[in-house]
Formats: C-alpha cells, sequence, structure tokens
C-alpha cells in the first residue's frame, strides 16, 4: 500500500511510523518542519494552512493519516485563530485538494476524550457530548466535517477516539501527558500532584495498542466511515500515580484544583471500546504495570 502520513513529526505519528518500519507499505511522510525528527525519508515540508502548500501532497495514495494539528486545554481561549486555522481549516484545505486531485485514499483521523461530557459509566460512541475547550469543538468539527464530505464527495474516513495515551517505541518520543507527567516527576524524586483526590477515571492505551490499533483499522475494509473508541485500562489518576509512586519511592500530594482548571475538567472518561474490538476482534496485549516495570 501506499500511505500518506500528514503531521508526521507528531508523538503519535512517529509511533505509528516506527510500526511500519518492517511493513512493504511505501510510506510518505509531511509536517511543517524542514526535516523529519526521525531522520525518515520520504519526507516533505508541507504547511497545511496554507492552500498551495497543500498541493504538495500526494494524493495519489490508498490511506492518509491526518496527525497534524495544534493541542493544549486553556491556551486555545487566547490562541484561537491558530486553532481555527491549523486544527480546522487545515483539515478543510486537505479535504479540498483531495477532491481536486481526485483522491481516493482512506482518511484515518484521530479524535479525543475531549467530546464526551463526563461520566462514571463507560462512554460509548453516541454518547452525550460537551465541549469545555477550543480544541476539544475543533475536533468534533473536524469529525462533523469528515462527515460531510464523505456525503458530498464520498471522500471514505475512519474516526477513532482515543484517551490517555502513554509510553513510546521510540526514545525521546513523548506525549508529555498524563502518565508522562507524573513518571518525570517521580523519576527526578518529587512527589507526584493530583488535583483534587486524583478520583477521576481514564482509559490509558498502550503506543503498542495504539499504533497497531490505528494501522488495523486504517487497513480493513470492515473500518469505514465511522467513529470508534480506542480501549485500553480503566485507571483512576490516583491508582496510576500510587504504581509509579511506589516504584520511584515518592509521595502523592493531592491539592485543590485552580479555579481554571476545574472550569474545563471534564470528569471520568473512560471508552466502552466493544465496537472496535468486536468487529476486528482486537486484543490488547501491553499493561500499565508492565510499562512502568520497564521504566
Amino acid at each position: 500500500m501506499k500511505i500518506a502520513i500528514i503531521g508526521a513529526n507528531s508523538y503519535i505519528a512517529r509511533n505509528v511510523i516506527f510500526s511500519f518500519e518492517n511493513s512493504e507499505d511505501k510510506i510518505i511522510l509531511y509536517d511543517i518542519q524542514e526535516t523529519h525528527i526521525d531522520n525518515r525519508k520520504n519526507y516533505k515540508s508541507v504547511n497545511i494552512t496554507d492552500k498551495e502548500s497543500v498541493k504538495n501532497i500526494d494524493f495519489d495514495c490508498n490511506i492518509i493519516y491526518i496527525f497534524a494539528g495544534k493541542t493544549g486545554t486553556s491556551i486555545g481561549f487566547s490562541q484561537y485563530d491558530s486553532f481555527l486555522d491549523i486544527n480546522e481549516k487545515g483539515l478543510l484545505n486537505i479535504l479540498n485538494e483531495y477532491v481536486e486531485q481526485k483522491s481516493k485514499a482512506k482518511i484515518i483521523f484521530p479524535s479525543t476524550r475531549l467530546v464526551y461530557k463526563g461520566s462514571e459509566t463507560p462512554l460509548k460512541e453516541d454518547d452525550e457530548k460537551e465541549f469545555k475547550t477550543i480544541y476539544a469543538i475543533n475536533k468534533y468539527a473536524c469529525e462533523q466535517y469528515l462527515k460531510m464530505y464523505n456525503n458530498m464527495y464520498n471522500i471514505p474516513y475512519c474516526i477513532f477516539r482515543i484517551c490517555v495515551p502513554y509510553g513510546t517505541m521510540i526514545k525521546d518520543a513523548s506525549s508529555y501527558g498524563t502518565a508522562e507527567f507524573m513518571l518525570n516527576k517521580a523519576k527526578n524524586g518529587d512527589n507526584i500532584t493530583l488535583y483534587g483526590k486524583g478520583e477521576v477515571r481514564r482509559t490509558f492505551t498502550n503506543m503498542k495498542d495504539l499504533t497497531r490499533a490505528l494501522i488495523l483499522g486504517a487497513k480493513s475494509c470492515k473500518c469505514l466511515n465511522d467513529i470508534y473508541n480506542i480501549g485500553g485500562e480503566n485507571y483512576s489518576l490516583s491508582e496510576t500515580a500510587k504504581q509509579i509512586a511506589a516504584k520511584y519511592k515518592v509521595n502523592i500530594e493531592y491539592i485543590d484544583y485552580p479555579e481554571a482548571a476545574l472550569k474545563i475538567e471534564s470528569g471520568s472518561t473512560v471508552f466502552n471500546s466493544d465496537k472496535f474490538d468486536k468487529l476486528l476482534n482486537f486484543e490488547y496485549q501491553n499493561t500499565f504495570k508492565n510499562w512502568i516495570g520497564e521504566q
């Protein structure tokens, strides 16, 4: 297969590229930087906010991953223009050039847990939505754009909602997310700090499982024109922090939520991934406990 990866310097993309390393697929990489961070070949600098630059993407392929995007929570309120330009207009530029080049590629788009209204029960794909950040509404808008362009131009797509990814197959490729924040604090001998009582729960997905799911889903004709939760393990933040703290012999400090952080806190977001798992007979092979043991 011929596969394009847009946003090739991002955390998840770098791991997906690594997973393709021994395949016979032809991988073509794009991002805004001049070179690929891991010095991969078949790389071209493209700015997705520039319509002329997007024309340099080769849409004559089988699969297009779109990892390009701007992430963040509270900063989206002050940097709304770049969030809109990169996350929404960037995708629309890609989709319109896709149509112009008469591509037939299947588009793979990663979305986020932040589109959901928090719940104490596992969330299914159609459960209630709530948007507390610019990034969250960006992602949901992009999901809708893909549906619209599928309806208008028959563009095939798959959307994979991801909760909390952790781990890496590439040295120094980190999300700096929830698990890595805790781990780095503990490695430095600092106590792990958690807001509230650390009771909110998340689905934690090991990067090895996540990349395998993204590749299998992309290549499967069963995954088509739909949205899928990617699963993993159900932990509270306190439960994950305790595993890390025990290994590095540090303590956990529970602190009050800052007012701004509390306003955008989603509550528990644990995924029900039966839709995807049953469709592809997918099994998660990696555990948080084993990952901590390897650190």
